[in-house]
């Protein structure tokens, strides 16, 4: 332990808390005193100095769903209650210190400028934070020495906040991984929850108490393909483009919802997803010309049904633009797509079929690997049966790996030469 202030102890593993850094990363499972820490370092660095601190998470609908209350009954225990005036909103310093509190998800550029003066800012459940809400943070909070902490327990090793600060830390960034055994102070209480734990649900033990990253959420439609792939190597490795073979595009078409467009190459059985690009609100001009910076060796574009569908304000056909755009396209109409149209259902059994012959690229399609992994259905409240899946803004990325499924053996090359051969997988990532 470490002893911060009178008679306030941490644990050792906290003790970067205390020491200057731009990012301070605190991950791990239940138990770990990681929010703990982190409240009580904060309580302490505000009495000492005056701190405009922001608390922050990615939904915050209320004051309730922020650690307002957490704060307030740590400034309680350690003895501050002199230091602190505790309001229903905020929490303020006798020596100006303030404590503020805001949702990430609902703040954009210009709202975001009231916070530029902010010393530190502490993101709880950090996994849940989405990439649009840190590129409009980040910038934002320049102040000389300011300070961002997270706090998460890591639930995919795609999120957004695990690549970005664990996987592949900024610099002048400190991550602690933070478990129950480094907590001198692990109640009775958590350990006999823990045992349950441990004893019952294995399959969601390592995350929630040991703070690994699962292989797909739960209750994901693909848990176990994603989970053998992962096992496989599948997921984890680059999978090259081999200028030797055509790049077919499958595209499930959007423009308020995204537009997603799986690039893949087959060998033989193997398929092998080298990129994925998924974005909205833009037209498919601007997606063409994405593509043609590629300068791959293109095959075939794939089209689903409504893309056959003339466009009430241009009257034109997502398959008539392409066509203009210089894009060769896979036959079909709307009576006989080039994309079948089945029932999900059935597609989803297509899916596990082809799963077992997938190569996905560690970088190029991460995107992709989050949608198969958050994939899920819809629960009903009342009877907790499951339903049909949810349409969010995993269902994109997945709905077009379905549509892969559908003209996976379809997919043909003007073979001349051997095509390129994937090296040995790396050692196991699990």
């Amino acid at each position: 332990m470490i002893q911060a202030d009178t008679n306030i102890n941490f644990p050792e593993k906290l003790a970067p808390l205390f020491e200057p850094h731009r990012y301070k990363i605190l991950h791990g499972g239940r138990g770990g005193a990681k929010s703990w820490g982190v409240a009580r370092w904060l309580i302490i660095a505000g009495a000492q100095t005056k701190l405009r601190i922001l608390c922050a998470r990615e939904v915050q609908k209320s004051i309730k769903d922020s650690v307002h209350k957490l704060i307030s009954d740590q400034i309680e225990s350690m003895g501050y209650g002199a230091h602190y005036q505790i309001l229903d909103n905020e929490i303020r310093g006798n020596n100006g210190t303030e404590f503020i509190f805001a949702g990430l998800g609902g703040l954009t550029v210009e709202s975001i400028k009231s916070y530029e003066g902010v010393d530190k800012v502490w993101v709880e459940e950090g996994q849940t934070v989405r990439k649009r809400s840190w590129d409009i943070l980040i910038p934002t909070i320049r102040k000389d020495g300011s300070e961002i902490i997270v706090t998460l327990n890591p639930e995919l090793d795609t999120d957004d906040t695990y690549v970005r600060f664990i996987e592949t830390p900024p610099d002048d960034s400190v991550v602690i991984q933070i478990n129950y055994p480094d907590n001198p102070w692990f109640p009775d209480v958590l350990e006999q929850e823990r045992l349950h734990c441990h004893n019952t649900d294995r399959e969601s033990y390592d995350n929630i108490w040991e703070g690994k990253c699962r292989k797909a959420v739960a209750g994901a439609i693909y848990p176990h393909e994603v989970g053998t792939a992962i096992t496989e190597n599948r997921m984890n490795r680059p999978v090259p483009y081999d200028p030797m073979l055509k790049v077919h595009c499958i595209w499930d078409l959007g423009f308020n919802d995204s537009m997603a467009i799986i690039m893949v190459q087959r060998v033989a059985s193997e398929l092998r997803i080298i990129r994925y690009m998924e974005d909205s609100h833009h037209t498919l001009e601007w997606y063409v010309l994405q593509l043609k910076k590629l300068d791959y060796n293109w095959g075939l574009d794939w089209l689903p049904h409504d893309g056959y569908h003339k466009d009430y304000k241009t009257g034109k056909s997502a398959e008539e633009i392409l066509i203009a755009l210089g894009r060769d396209l896979a036959p079909g109409d709307s009576k006989d797509p080039a994309i079948p149209n089945i029932r999900i259902e059935d597609g989803i059994k297509h899916v596990r079929t082809i799963f077992p012959r997938c190569y996905f690229d560690k970088d190029h399609t991460k995107r992709l690997q989050t949608c198969l992994k958050r994939y899920r259905r819809h629960i009903n409240i009342q009877t907790q049966e499951p339903g049909p899946p949810l349409h969010d803004e995993f269902s994109h990325g997945a709905d077009d790996f379905r549509y892969l499924s559908l003209v996976a053996d379809k997919l043909q090359n003007d073979l001349t030469t051997e095509p390129y051969t994937l090296p040995p997988p790396p050692d196991p990532y699990y």
